[in-house]
């Protein structure tokens, strides 16, 4: 027997046995989509991550009260009984960073209140930046203008708005020139950022800008910790002495002592990077568990359909054997068969993978790639788990005597 006729044969018994073959079959589609779903989701996410949460240039670094991304609560604690950052703080590392091209400031209220005529929305993203910090934000303003260094210098009442405060408070009228209410207080709508769209179901166009100087004259400074920006030369050496002039200055200022650790974070894109990766990555290995416990199911499922098969097709073989088969032809027909049976289950656990993948995606912008790697190890792992746990079934039909298997009756 050839290889395409086992194929045949096997996808054959598959189409017959509809019930038996969906059930010998569930454990390898729900192994193999589970795996499709979350290397689509990483992949998604680590892009996104990259592109659009911590879009920071290989010459920029960012300092806080705490890290930007907290990984337990000891982190959290700890990081909230550190002083805050000031307007002081951002001054004196811009005039003394001598390798610093540019030095912003930023600051940001998850939870403002925006109001505009009948319309409001209470769960809007209140920035205050400095004029560099829209640089290093990547702000693009397609509409109007931006802040420039006048309206920081005067806290000028003025903001630079997201597209959902365009379309869901103000109605989609031109907003420029027009007062909105920002947590109880009028500024002035200047500009409107460029169209981001949603991920994990957030939308990114649900903010208000304005400047740091207004910001904190509204808020006041008290448990308002901004958030140091800094540009150095260029990348190399050059970036690390920058981070390391900024470090010593801060730490002057905080009397923070020698041998201590610093009572602030200094994060580049690639600290935000790496420690995101090892949070992805974890939860990777986690996902790729259970789902290695899934094709372990599915493919002792298919070893049991393929003892049923060998016995119910004793005589068939008896046949084949008494006909110059030998034992190895009929062990590569099982072996042939039972990874068939598997690298169907595979592909409609990619195709299942990649349908919920993408429904997330469309339900809640959940960001999603998929890689053809991950399709081609897909079918890989299929194949191999039904050879693995084709191999006893097929050992067993081999060692069938042929005298034996023809007198065997159903």
């Amino acid at each position: 027997m050839n290889i395409a006729e086992a194929i045949r044969m096997s996808l054959q018994s598959l189409w017959a046995n509809k019930l038996r073959s969906v059930l010998t079959l569930l454990g390898v589609v729900i192994g193999v989509a589970a795996v499709i779903a979350v290397v689509t989701f990483v992949n998604g996410i680590n892009g996104y991550v990259a592109s659009r949460i911590f879009r920071l240039g290989a010459d920029v670094f960012i300092v806080g009260k705490m890290s930007g991304v907290i990984t337990n609560a000891d982190q959290l604690i700890e990081g909230q009984k550190r002083k805050d950052l000031t307007m002081e703080d951002f001054r004196a590392v811009a005039e003394n960073c001598k390798h610093c091209t540019a030095v912003g400031a930023g600051i940001t209220n998850l939870s403002g209140h925006i109001a505009y005529g009948n319309q409001s929305s209470s769960d809007s993203f209140v920035r205050g930046f400095d004029t560099n910090m829209q640089t290093v934000y990547d702000l693009e303003v397609v509409q109007g203008r931006a802040m420039n260094s006048t309206d920081i210098e005067h806290a000028s009442q003025v903001v630079v708005i997201g597209q959902d405060i365009v379309e869901n408070v103000m109605g989609g009228a031109d907003p420029i020139d027009k007062e909105i209410r920002v947590d109880g207080q009028l500024y002035r709508v200047i500009g409107v950022g460029k169209k981001e769209g949603k991920t994990l179901g957030q939308s990114l166009d649900n903010y208000v800008i304005m400047p740091i100087t207004a910001y904190l004259r509204q808020y006041g400074a008290h448990n308002n910790s901004i958030r140091i920006s800094g540009k150095a030369d260029s990348i190399g050496a050059p970036m690390e002495t920058a981070m390391d002039e900024t470090r010593a200055i801060l730490r002057a200022r905080r009397h923070d002592r020698p041998g201590q650790e610093d009572s602030f974070a200094v994060e580049t894109n690639q600290s935000f990077l790496g420690m995101w990766a090892a949070i992805s990555g974890s939860f990777f290995i986690a996902m790729i568990v259970i789902a290695a416990i899934s094709l372990v199911v599915g493919g002792i499922v298919i070893m049991n359909i393929m003892l049923v098969s060998v016995t119910e097709r004793t005589r068939e073989i008896g046949i084949r054997k008494a006909m110059g088969a030998r034992s190895a032809d009929v062990m590569r027909q099982f072996l042939i068969e039972s990874s068939t049976i598997a690298l169907v289950g595979g592909i409609f656990g990619i195709l299942l993978g990649i349908s919920v993948a993408k429904g997330i995606t469309l339900l809640i912008g959940m960001p999603s790639v998929i890689k053809i790697w991950a399709i081609g190890a897909a079918l890989l792992v299929s194949a191999s788990v039904g050879i693995f746990f084709g191999v006893y079934p097929a050992k067993r039909a081999a060692k069938l005597d042929p005298i034996a298997a023809l007198r065997y009756e159903t």
